[in-house]
């Protein structure tokens, strides 16, 4: 999406927690659009400056946003907390370094530094819980919605390292070797069961168990380099599609073990097995995996793609639907 009015930049994009609507920050502000039917909801917009992130709480009045933009409405070191019924910032935390992101559950504030991942009781704005992290300039974090667990990923002190949190069980477990490259995303799935991870280099996405760290899947976006966008979990328990965005203007796709059965996937233009369950294409020569020190030939291909502009920037989502794929595009 954009704007035609060269006066307003946007700065950021972000679905809420379900997919149900996405949120906008603008160089005025910010806006709010359900996704189906698609629409605008409301926006908050005025000459007083921009606002770079703008994380919403599922569909409730309460938002985290933070100042960005030539011109910040808030420093850039706040989260604010804004209440829509009363139209104005209920709350704020301050930091020491800029806030490279925000994200909320209704119990918890979790805010990711360069350095740092912090997390804030919500009621009280209180700290329950500070991690030390590399260096994170791109924020990334990922956090349950489900109220069932929470569970919370982060990047570890070294590169390709994943640390997720077990809150409800109070354990820590380590990825060690997530990627032999810097993380690029992250995304956990609504109940918080699985992890999908990236790194800066782009070609592979795993698929990894939080209670244990296991992994679970290799997939394969392609060959080339590529700075992965997004990474989107469907809904349910047992999520049965991961989506990913990335530069290179193609979203993929992929199956999620255990294989579930058929879905009718004309609305996803997916390619299709004779025996009607959609699954993952593996390399033909893929044998070869087990003497070759090269994980190319084991990883799974993704099933669907869809070409999108390029050299646009994406998020993607699942719709209401299984079938429906949502992708937020800044053009």
């Amino acid at each position: 999406m954009g704007d035609n009015s060269s006066s307003n930049e946007l700065l950021g994009v972000t679905f809420n927690q379900d997919f149900g609507c996405f949120a906008c920050g603008t160089s005025t502000g910010f806006r709010v659009y359900n996704c189906e039917p698609f629409g605008e909801t409301f926006r908050r917009e005025s000459n007083e400056g921009g606002i770079a992130i703008v994380e919403m709480l599922f569909r409730c009045n309460i938002l985290a946003i933070v100042g960005g933009g030539s011109s910040p409405r808030y420093n850039p070191n706040k989260v604010m907390i804004w209440d829509d019924h009363q139209g104005r910032c209920i709350g704020e935390l301050t930091f020491k370094s800029q806030v490279r992101n925000v994200k909320l559950r209704r119990d918890r504030i979790v805010v990711a530094l360069e350095h740092k991942v912090l997390v804030y009781n919500f009621a009280d704005l209180k700290l329950v819980h500070p991690i030390d992290t590399m260096t994170n300039p791109n924020g990334l974090i990922a956090l349950s919605a489900s109220a069932d667990q929470t569970v919370l990923a982060c990047p570890g002190l070294t590169s390709g390292q994943v640390r997720i949190e077990l809150y409800d069980v109070q354990r820590t477990k380590w990825v060690h070797n997530a990627h032999s490259s810097p993380l690029a995303c992250m995304a956990l799935s609504l109940n918080g069961k699985l992890l999908a991870t990236a790194s800066e280099r782009g070609t592979l996405v795993r698929i990894h168990a939080t209670q244990d760290g296991t992994r679970l899947q290799e997939l394969r976006r392609g060959a080339d380099p590529a700075r992965i966008y997004s990474l989107a979990f469907s809904k349910g328990n047992q999520p049965d599609w991961l989506a990913v965005s990335s530069d290179k203007g193609t979203v993929h796709v992929f199956s999620l073990q255990p294989r579930s059965p058929a879905t009718d996937l004309s609305s996803l233009a997916a390619r299709q097995d004779n025996d009607n369950t959609a699954k993952n294409p593996v390399s033909p020569i893929s044998f070869v995996s087990s003497w070759l020190p090269v994980p190319y030939f084991a990883s799974e291909r993704s099933f669907a793609q869809f070409k999108l502009p390029e050299a646009t920037r994406s998020i993607v989502g699942f719709g209401p639907q299984q079938t429906t794929l949502l992708v937020v595009v800044k053009v």
